[in-house]
């Protein structure tokens, strides 16, 4: 019984361990996007990140994967957005910036379920939109508010993130949808909007960088940010609780701040730093809520702001 106990401890003890590594990548993916931006523009930079992240994820589509064909083509459209979206986002704005208003998605979900599945949220969902939203306004400058460009697409961002859960939800449910073939088939439709839509502009797109620091930013955010993270989470999810997944994963904006502080230099202040924090508890709030209100469907479940879609 004794080392029964001993391996349960042990298990939780690697799943939180591996849990916060990737909530360490993804806190970082968004200060290695915003230099590999340096060297190609946002629709290339995009249209090969994914198109790689396609053809690794290939042979998800075979069997049971050809379930995700149908749901994933639209479900893939609205990614296009999003990325689009967050990658125009991280260039215009800081990576810290950009790693705070993303996680806001967790808080849009609940409005979002409302206005598309009449899911009215209870009181307490209101009192962490607020905490968001006072969050939001300290971040990009208080009464001195300078939300540029790029803060406001990262905003959109979120918004689409919370129209992509509610939506996958609708068009998955009951289907058995694996995780990484939806993957590969939104990855697909990104990869060829992002193409198509460089290729239209005057000009196109320019020839492919030599930079080693592109291609190295470039695989590190397919490898580690999508597909070690998928699988972690996956690996995880079977081992703990997916109430204890939400919240090591929360910790995602305060690790992106840090590395964008350390590797970029950026510099929030004690103001930007308040804020961002307001933020990440209203997300910890809104996960503990959603999970206490459908404590046995969401266990042992891909958290759904997370399930089957690649972090940028």
């Amino acid at each position: 019984m004794q080392n029964w106990h001993g391996v349960v401890r042990h298990n939780l003890w690697l799943a939180d361990a591996m849990l916060l590594v990737v909530a360490i990548i993804w806190g970082s993916s968004y200060a290695v996007a915003k230099q590999a931006l340096w060297f190609y523009p946002v629709l290339g930079f995009l249209a090969i990140r994914f198109g790689l992240t396609f053809v690794v994820l290939i042979p998800q589509l075979r069997g049971e994967g050809r379930r995700a064909i149908r749901p994933g083509l639209p479900l893939g459209l609205v990614m296009l957005g999003i990325f689009l979206c967050e990658t125009w986002g991280v260039k215009l704005t800081t990576a810290s910036n950009a790693a705070f208003l993303i996680s806001l998605c967790v808080v849009f979900t609940p409005f979002v379920e409302w206005a598309m599945l009449r899911q009215r949220p209870n009181n307490q969902l209101f009192a962490a939109c607020a905490l968001s939203l006072a969050g939001v306004w300290l971040l990009t400058g208080g009464t001195a508010i300078s939300l540029n460009l790029g803060d406001g697409l990262m905003l959109a961002a979120a918004v689409l993130r919370a129209v992509l859960v509610c939506w996958t939800r609708r068009l998955t449910a009951d289907l058995q949808v694996p995780p990484l073939a939806l993957t590969a088939v939104q990855s697909g439709v990104v990869a060829v909007g992002c193409l198509v839509l460089g290729l239209s502009l005057p000009g196109g797109l320019p020839v492919l960088p030599q930079s080693p620091a592109f291609w190295a930013a470039t695989l590190y955010l397919v490898g580690f940010a999508t597909l070690f993270a998928l699988y972690v989470q996956n690996l995880a999810l079977g081992r703990t609780s997916a109430t204890r997944v939400s919240l090591l994963m929360g910790s995602e904006p305060l690790f992106g701040a840090l590395i964008a502080g350390l590797w970029l230099g950026e510099r929030l202040g004690l103001q930007g730093w308040i804020g961002g924090l307001l933020i990440v508890v209203a997300t910890l709030g809104t996960l503990r809520l959603g999970r206490a209100k459908a404590p046995v469907e969401g266990e042992g479940r891909v958290p759904a702001a997370r399930s089957g879609t690649p972090v940028l």
